[in-house]
């Protein structure tokens, strides 16, 4: 059987913090009564044991009540510590040592517990256990043989919680279900209620299922039975169709034999048609030429011979000039293609340049807004009207830098001086602020200092009540409390708060007209940052003319191949000119010849040559003289394509001409923002 032997208490309640504030209390067999007025510590012998054996803090402490308060004791963190000697169960002694603090805070304590040890005396040698190592709590209820709601809610019960046994039924049902144990079971049997509930839930849905999944195997039963049927029917199908085509094959063959014969007697009919037709276009060619003969030649073949030769020769001597001819127009197409291939370069660097010429007009003309507008800011005059002359604009610019220095002289100069002062404030305002700390901390410390005095003043009063029967004693107490009441006041009188409020008051204006002079430094600084973005406005129009000058540099040298390769050196603008003026008439010269060409070329196509005084045909066929005019109509088609090819070239060359023009605008405003 456990019983409990000793217990001490160190810094619990109204008990001291102090190693000689620590009370031993020994219980006695079979009992103990603990006796005394309101007030002597009896609700805390009997909640240091609650707290020693299960670990629970009093109801309403909240753990920083159950210690000792912080300020009784003049401390911000108290410590308070309860020792528990009993017998456990099997007769050994056990010592549990449990440690708490108390912590005071701003505005409320801090409650901690600390590390707690249990010790055993095993076999003559003490064997200890401590919370980081194991749960005290559960060692405690096995060594007392009692459970932890019995020891909180019947041994160690609290006196606000001792009617318990008259409070409301489910209150107490849950009371008695602690005490003895029941609350595990009855949560198994709700576990299981719930199991039961689920399960038939389950059951029931289950059901449903194997409904629609019989449902389901009748139709599948079905499905399959039509499945079998139209399977048979399929091969009765097939069966069929087999024996159907067994017959159809030789009507096949059959029926192939007589295309073939059909395709042979059409073939054989189309060409007795070609023939009666060719037939009838011989017999009308002969007869139209029996009706243009004239006369019938009577010389010998000799004569024929000869005159056939001569015609023979006229008819080569006019393929060589058709050719000399188109051999021309080719290579008047080559130069007409690669001329408007120039010409559509330059056409596009035109474009180009003339976009580049518009943007830079705009942007001379955006500095000229920016000069006169900072020129009418700065009062400057002479800077009225636009455009800017060069030496304008480079006077300009040295007055603008002239005026920048003298700013940015003032403003540092200004700065400086701000800065010294501001450092003077600020060391003064360090002085008064250690001023005003001090004399903070000496009020606080009068103000403690006069605290106490009325503490003491009241003990003198309370003291002077008890022992009103004493007469030496009340003057004695009189007369400190007299000396107490002149400190008191003397503590008042040196604490002078109205003095230091007034110095605050003179800090805080101070640091009101410290702020208007930063602020008007502010707009001072503003003002020159918008000089300052003037002067880099002028510097990004210098860098914008260089870049354009940089772009005509690399125009200029990425067309000079070219230029130089047409014209044997890199031209001026009126060299160009020129030059494209002679390309263009050389184009019209090349289009006049090419249509004396297709001129030449119709008159020879209709032109008949007499061989002979007879016929007066060219060749000794007319077969032979419709393929000499298909060959000449074909190599005629050429031509447009060729024509075509060399306008293109033309344009091109136009395109370019014109892109070089445009060069003339930018190069001008080039050299007038250099020489500006």
């Amino acid at each position: 059987m456990s019983k409990i032997d000793k217990m001490s208490i160190l810094g619990v309640r109204s008990f001291g913090i102090e190693d000689k504030d620590k009370q031993v209390i020994s219980f006695f067999n079979p009992l103990t009564v603990l006796v005394g007025p309101n007030g002597a510590g009896k609700t805390t012998i009997i909640e240091c044991l609650k707290y020693a054996t299960s670990g629970e803090l009093p109801p309403g402490s909240k753990g920083g009540a159950f210690v000792h308060d912080p300020k009784d004791a003049h401390e911000t963190d108290v410590r308070a510590q309860i020792r528990l000697l009993f017998t456990d169960v099997n007769g050994g002694k056990v010592t549990i040592h449990r440690s708490m603090s108390c912590t005071q805070k701003a505005k409320n304590y801090s409650f901690k517990s600390l590390e707690q040890v249990i010790t055993r005396i095993k076999d003559g040698e003490k064997v200890s256990l401590s919370s980081k190592c194991g749960d005290l709590d559960r060692e405690m209820i096995s060594a007392l043989g009692v459970s932890k709601p019995v020891l909180n809610h019947v041994i160690f019960c609290h006196q606000e919680e001792s009617n318990w046994p008259l409070s409301e039924g489910k209150a107490l049902k849950d009371k008695f279900d602690s005490i003895f144990a029941a609350t595990k079971y009855i949560k198994a049997l709700e576990t299981m209620r719930q199991l039961r509930l689920t399960q038939t839930q389950t059951v029931k849905e289950c059901q449903v299922e194997l409904r629609y999944l019989k449902q389901n195997k009748e139709k599948a039963q079905q499905i399959r039975e039509t499945v079998a049927t139209k399977e048979a029917q399929l091969m009765a199908s097939k069966d069929s169709v087999q024996q159907i085509e067994g017959q159809i094959e030789p009507l096949e063959n059959r029926l192939m034999d007589i295309d073939t014969k059909l395709g042979k007697v059409m073939k054989l009919d189309n060409d007795i048609k070609a023939l009666e037709s060719r037939k009838k276009q011989m017999e009308e060619d002969n007869r139209e030429l029996e009706e243009t003969m004239e006369q019938v030649f009577e010389g010998s073949d000799e004569q024929l011979q000869e005159i056939y030769q001569n015609h023979q020769r006229t008819v080569r001597e006019k393929e060589r000039r058709l050719t000399d001819c188109q051999k021309e127009l080719e290579r008047a197409g080559w130069e007409c293609q690669r001329l408007n291939r120039v010409k559509a370069d330059l056409l596009v660097e035109q474009g180009r340049l003339q976009l580049e010429a518009d943007r830079h007009t705009q942007n001379i003309k955006h500095r000229d807004t920016q000069v006169r507008s900072l020129s009418s800011f700065l009062e400057m005059e002479g800077y009225d009207r636009t455009p800017f002359t060069p030496h304008q604009l480079e006077s300009f610019h040295r007055l603008v830098a002239q005026r920048l220095d003298q700013e940015k002289e003032t403003v540092a100069h200004v700065l400086a001086d701000l800065h010294e002062k501001d450092q003077q404030k600020q060391q003064s305002i360090d002085e008064m602020r250690d001023k005003k700390t001090g004399l903070e901390r000496t009020v606080e410390l009068k103000r403690d200092l006069q605290g106490k005095k009325q503490q003491e003043l009241r003990n003198v009063r309370a003291e002077l009540q008890r022992l009103e029967g004493s007469s030496s004693r009340l003057q004695e107490l009189e007369n400190d409390l007299a000396d107490k009441e002149r400190e008191l006041q003397s503590a008042v009188e040196h604490s002078n708060v109205d003095e230091l409020k007034a110095e605050v008051l003179e800090l805080q204006k101070d640091k009101t007209e410290l702020d208007r002079a930063q602020r008007q430094l502010d707009q001072e600084m503003e003002m020159l940052n918008t000089h300052t973005t003037a002067r880099t406005q002028m510097e990004m129009l210098k860098k914008d003319k260089t870049e354009k000058e940089e772009q005509v540099r690399k125009i200029k040298s990425r067309h000079s191949e070219d230029l130089v390769s047409l014209l044997g050196h890199f031209p001026n603008k009126r060299e160009l000119e020129d030059w494209i003026y002679a390309k263009s008439k050389e184009i019209n010269n090349t289009r006049d010849r090419l249509a004396k060409l297709k001129l030449f070329i119709s008159q020879l196509t209709e032109e008949r040559e007499p061989c002979c005084p007879v016929c007066q045909r060219t060749f000794p066929s007319e077969s032979d003289l419709q393929e000499v005019i298909s060959d000449m109509q074909s190599k005629l088609r050429l031509v447009p394509d060729k024509l075509k090819n060399t306008e293109q070239d033309l344009k091109k060359k136009e395109r370019k001409r014109d892109e070089m023009m445009a060069l003339r605008p930018v190069r001008y405003s080039v050299v007038l923002f250099t020489l500006g």
